[in-house]
């Protein structure tokens, strides 16, 4: 590990102009590339105390040998040019949104003297207009086709329209009139022109014109007895009717926008966009990128923007970007934008109706796409099995610890404690073995919570050990052994060293000195062992850190699931207490059928008096009860999160 004070620049070399620096390693490998207004501000940030850094930014300053800097005129600049180094150098330290496939385009060539339509991947060239992108090819294909019956433009070849051009005859779709067949001179380039401006103007959301024609034309070709022209049309209406109903109308004031959505965890982030033309979905595209530095939302909204944007034509850009958060230098983005568009850039963060339920809609795209991501991930054989022989190197343990039980604990202000045991066998969960515990002693803190529970789980494992006879007979007899009988390889507990402190004292107590014990705090994703007066660090992109977050969060949502339970059960118990003729059987009727608290507030009188044995009178009394007692919420003291009802 380097120290930065080997490289450090005096500070009165580092210019104050805006600029852009490079971090590089021993190696000569550029590692990190940012930006700054002022470069004399920015890089004596880095040459801080070690200690008050964020650890990916320590663990970044302490790889690199090196940094030097370029000057540059204004901000808009300084943005260009990191954009251009990030994409050029690949650092390792920044967070670079990758694709996970080429997103398929429908593009109209336009700078040919006869445009084709095709589907086309890669970047974007200039003389050709985009549409999407699309999630599939084939959804193209079939758009294209439907449309061809509307606007017949050229589809085909290059190779195929010059053969055609040789021997005098167009090709199946200029017999079929899916084509107007410019390559034996039917039509004028100026005419087939015409054709192509009215599909870009259609694909652009400019379709009632295009419909209210049809429907005139077809009035009139009716009138005058031409039925067949008339049933022409009346088809073409139907095609450009089978395009729209797929494209849903999400914004009636017909909005150009892209919509961004993300999801971020300590170690990813997902990124979801929608593309809006005329109101209309056009297109979705995402990808899931490493969180390699400690970039908080408004700068990683900022990446995925130049990102979207960095290879994309003038006319791809829209005029209005929603997005969750505005980017960290909104002002230069939006200007470097409006510079590439030739027209004015919009951020913004909607806060009510269409937009905002749109914006919702993507961000639950972007969970989705970061849980599938993860599965997939965790499904991986190859992938679980490195994590699992990382944390043996790691932690030193003497085996892969295939059998892994994580500890979490939850509480209501220091009542309702309850805490979770989840495990997980050979790096997937195992939840049929998952437990929960209701920590006897009211008022204690996570710590001792978690000495309490540590205690009475191998307590247990120490009780069915000893009862090895018995157990030889349960199995002979079943054919399977208690559960608690298996002890884990390795014990993970949420939290940092008083955590950890805590539940190695209670294995010590117990004299369980076989089981290896690690705890993950959350805000650094630390690993501490015990007695150790420094952590371990896992790199940021290890398969064996997304294991042992993977564990914690399973352990933090079970946790918090009994909890909710609990607390749902014990507020209606104690608040229907005091209700004239409202007994225990009548108090589980209720519960039954309403499950909390939340939902029995939320009835009415009449609704409560269809539960069997309850009355029009004690149902009014049951409402008036519920209505009067307070909602106050419970709280995880490790983390601060809110619990409501559920």
């Amino acid at each position: 590990m380097a120290d930065p004070a080997t490289y450090r620049p005096r500070t009165g070399e580092i210019p104050t102009e805006p600029g852009v620096y490079r971090f590089r390693d021993e190696a000569g490998r550029v590692i990190y590339v940012g930006k700054a207004k002022s470069l004399r501000q920015r890089l004596t940030s880095y040459f801080a105390d070690l200690a008050g850094l964020h650890q990916r930014t320590r663990q970044m300053v302490t790889t690199a040998a090196s940094v030097e800097w370029t000057v540059v005129s204004t901000e808009v600049e300084a943005l260009q040019l990191e954009y251009t180094w990030i994409k050029e150098f690949d650092p390792r330290f920044n967070v670079k949104y990758r694709d996970d496939k080429s997103y398929p385009w429908l593009a109209i060539t336009v700078g040919d003297e006869f445009p084709r339509v095709q589907v086309m991947r890669g970047s974007q060239r200039k003389g050709v207009r985009y549409f999407g992108p699309y999630s599939h090819a084939w959804a193209i294909r079939d758009t294209v086709d439907t449309l061809l019956r509307v606007f017949p433009m050229r589809s085909c070849s290059n190779g195929v329209f010059r053969r055609a051009q040789q021997i005098g005859r167009p090709c199946l779709l200029g017999d079929i009139g899916k084509c107007v067949a410019p390559c034996v001179g039917r039509v004028s380039p100026e005419e087939h022109r015409g054709v192509v401006d009215d599909f870009m103007r259609f694909m652009s959301g400019q379709t009632a014109g295009f419909t209210r024609e049809l429907k005139q034309k077809m009035l009139e070709a009716s009138e005058n007895t031409e039925f067949e022209l008339a049933a022409k049309y009346r088809d073409d209406i139907g095609a450009l009717e089978k395009v729209l109903e797929k494209q849903t109308v999400v914004l009636s004031d017909g909005t150009d926008a892209d919509v961004l959505g993300f999801e971020v965890d300590p170690l990813e982030v997902a990124v979801q966009i929608f593309s809006v033309r005329g109101g209309r979905i056009r297109g979705q595209r995402g990808w899931v990128a490493d969180r390699a530095d400690d970039a908080g939302l408004p700068e990683l909204v900022q990446r995925a923007v130049m990102t979207l944007y960095e290879d994309t034509a003038a006319s791809g850009i829209p005029r209005e970007v929603l997005v969750p958060v505005a980017p960290s230098d909104e002002a230069v983005v939006t200007e470097l934008l409006a510079e590439h568009r030739g027209g004015p850039v919009q951020f913004r963060v909607p806060q009510r109706g269409d937009k905002r339920r749109l914006l919702e809609t993507v961000e639950q795209n972007a969970k989705q796409a970061m849980a599938r991501h993860k599965l997939k991930r965790s499904g991986d054989l190859t992938s679980r099995s490195l994590a699992l022989e990382e944390l043996q190197a790691a932690l030193g343990l003497p085996v892969a610890p295939l059998r892994i039980e994580c500890f979490d604990v939850s509480n209501l202000q220091g009542t309702e404690i309850v805490a979770s045991m989840v495990v997980f066998e050979d790096g997937l969960p195992r939840k049929s073995e998952y437990r929960r515990f209701v920590v006897r002693h009211e008022g204690q803190s996570d710590v001792a919570a978690m000495h309490e529970v540590i205690s009475r789980r191998f307590a247990r494992h120490l009780k069915e050990q000893a009862a090895e006879a018995a157990e030889a007979e349960h199995v002979a007899t079943t054919g399977e052994r208690r559960r608690f009988a298996y002890a884990p390889s390795l014990v993970v507990v949420d939290g940092g060293p008083p955590q950890v402190a805590a539940a190695h004292a209670a294995m010590t107590q117990l004299g369980v000195t076989d089981v290896a014990l690690c705890g993950l705090a959350k805000r650094l994703e630390e690993v501490w062992l015990p007695g150790e007066e420094h952590p371990v660090i896992l790199p940021r992109t290890s398969e064996s850190l997304y294991l042992l977050q993977r564990v914690r969060d399973e352990a933090h949502r079970f946790a918090i699931a009994h909890h909710r339970q609990r607390r749902s059960s014990s507020m209606v118990t104690s608040v229907l207490d005091d209700v004239p003729g409202l007994g225990p059987s009548r108090r589980a009727a209720l519960m039954k059928r309403f499950g909390s608290l939340k939902k029995l507030r939320a009835a009415t009188v009449e609704e409560i008096a269809e539960v069997s044995g309850i009355g029009p009178a004690t149902a009014q009394s049951i409402a008036a009860a519920v209505a009067a007692s307070p909602a106050s919420p419970a709280v995880n003291t490790a983390t601060g999160e809110v619990l409501e009802d559920s």
